[in-house]
């Protein structure tokens, strides 16, 4: 008890020194072990490293999850190490509800076909979206969390140390210099030499700390580029999911028409077809579909305005411009939902439901 005692004295003795000299010297009636210009350096770079690291996790995070519910309850099950359940996104929802209107509608009709179809291609952007949140998670979130609760703890634990070796050290300075008696300059003098060689080993283990902030650096690099594989990897998949399904949708305007033309006995009716705008004031979109009937039959070429917007999902396909005019013209075993474009020196298959022929 009496060991506990002395050791509890001495330690209340070194904390009132310390507090003393960090006064003085806010004060400026002590002086002040300044750092290394180098040290100095290190110390701001891993200040940086970690209010930089911090925000990309903050924004990677809301990119991978925006609701701050969802992040909150997420952050709630990895603190008590629960696996977090499994939740459907909003394409998930999305697909569904369109699957079961198309279902609804009847999967017969070319608008239930065409929302099953949609309804399908957002299940898998769903599932895509799941493996790229997984990926980013765990080879991009983890290594910045780590840093920050792992390597980056150590350091501000031995950076706190060195500023009480310092205050230590300048607590000896001062201390010597009021000494008078030999035998109390001696004592300085060897309690300074101590507290020299602690801080200088202090220091040493603090730089050392922090020049390891380079390989991390060299470490968060690599997460840079997992990260930027995993996207590219995602919105490749979405990419070729809906050129597909734009691909398959294509077709549905003229089998709409089709499934919609009326029966000979039926009378003079129009043709319901809404891909195919009238050419002008007097003529319906049979008029129109008629004119791709004579042009394949006759293989000549045409003018025909563009309706939409088209990206080439090939370099079979010609892209296209809204009202912009084109050279048309059928080429023998093409689908017949598809003609030959021209513009100038460019090429390419387009989609007749793109476009509007001109007289």
């Amino acid at each position: 008890m009496d060991f506990n005692v002395k050791r509890l004295a001495a330690d209340a003795g070194t904390f009132l020194s310390r507090a003393v000299q960090f006064t003085e010297e806010k004060l400026g009636q002590a002086e002040k072990t300044e750092l290394d210009a180098h040290l100095e350096n290190l110390l701001v770079r891993a200040e940086n490293t970690k209010a930089w690291t911090e925000r990309i996790m903050k924004q990677t995070e809301v990119l991978l999850q925006p609701n701050p519910n969802v992040r909150l309850e997420e952050f709630v099950y990895e603190k008590l190490e629960k696996k977090a359940p499994l939740r459907v996104n909003n394409h998930d929802l999305l697909g569904q509800s369109m699957i079961e209107s198309g279902n609804d509608f009847g999967p017969g009709t070319a608008y239930g076909n065409a929302l099953i179809k949609c309804g399908e291609t957002q299940k898998q952007i769903a599932g895509a979206e799941r493996e790229f949140v997984q990926s980013a998670a765990i080879n991009f979130l983890t290594p910045f969390r780590n840093f920050l609760e792992g390597d980056f703890k150590t350091i501000l634990k031995e950076r706190k140390l060195l500023q009480v070796k310092r205050l230590d050290l300048d607590a000896a300075k001062t201390r010597l210099k009021k000494a008078r008696m030999p035998d109390a300059r001696a004592a300085a003098e060897q309690e300074l030499r101590m507290t020299q060689s602690e801080f200088d080993r202090q220091a040493e283990i603090t730089r050392l700390l922090l020049e390891g902030v380079s390989s991390t650096h060299a470490h968060h690099l690599r997460c840079l580029n997992d990260l930027v594989e995993a996207q590219t990897t995602y919105y490749s998949q979405c990419y070729q999911y809906m050129v597909d399904l734009q691909k398959q949708l294509g077709s549905f305007p003229s089998s709409f028409s089709n499934n919609n033309q009326p029966s000979a006995s039926g009378g003079a009716a129009t043709s319901a077809s809404a891909s195919l705008p009238s050419v002008s004031g007097g003529h319906g979109a049979s008029t129109a579909s008629g004119g791709f009937n004579e042009l394949r039959s006759s293989n000549s070429s045409r003018r025909a305005r563009v309706l939409y917007d088209y990206d080439a999902a090939s370099s079979s396909e010609l892209s296209l411009l809204a009202d912009e005019v084109i050279a048309v013209s059928c080429v023998p075993g093409m689908d017949s939902d598809w003609l030959m474009g021209e513009r100038g020196n460019q090429k390419g298959r387009v989609p007749i439901t793109y476009l509007e022929l001109l007289n």
